[in-house]
């Protein structure tokens, strides 16, 4: 089992940053492959980012592609996702997913087994 904690979201103006972090606990980070996803009021929940186990290869989705990026701790355990240049339309509540191996394309929300309970980043035009 993994346990995942979000934290880092709140309020910013259009323009501003935020960093999220996904601390993990049950097993290393190492031995698992994590994401961000995002579910905005009345929409489905997107795919926003990933990064392999060690943090060599990563993908992003292409809305936030030179805007965020993600990287990860392995000695702290943690994921983070750094949120450049915000736009009101990335509004959302922000979920890290984690999983041990995949079985579906990484960008699928049910490739991953275990899932934090979201924090919320709300921007503002």
């Amino acid at each position: 089992q993994v346990q995942l904690v979000e934290s880092g979201g709140g309020l910013v103006q259009a323009g501003g940053s935020l960093r999220l972090s996904c601390a993990a606990s049950g097993r290393a980070v190492s031995t698992i492959a994590m994401a961000w996803f995002r579910q905005a009021p009345g929409n489905e929940r997107e795919f926003v980012a990933a990064i392999s186990r060690s943090g060599a290869g990563t993908n992003l989705a292409d809305s936030v592609k030179g805007r965020f990026t993600i990287d990860r701790d392995n000695a702290k355990n943690t994921v983070y996702l750094q949120m450049n240049s915000l736009r009101p339309e990335d509004t959302a509540v922000y979920y890290c997913a984690a999983v041990q191996s995949y079985s579906s394309p990484f960008y699928y929300e049910s490739a991953y087994p275990y899932w934090g309970q979201g924090t919320q980043v709300t921007v503002s035009s």
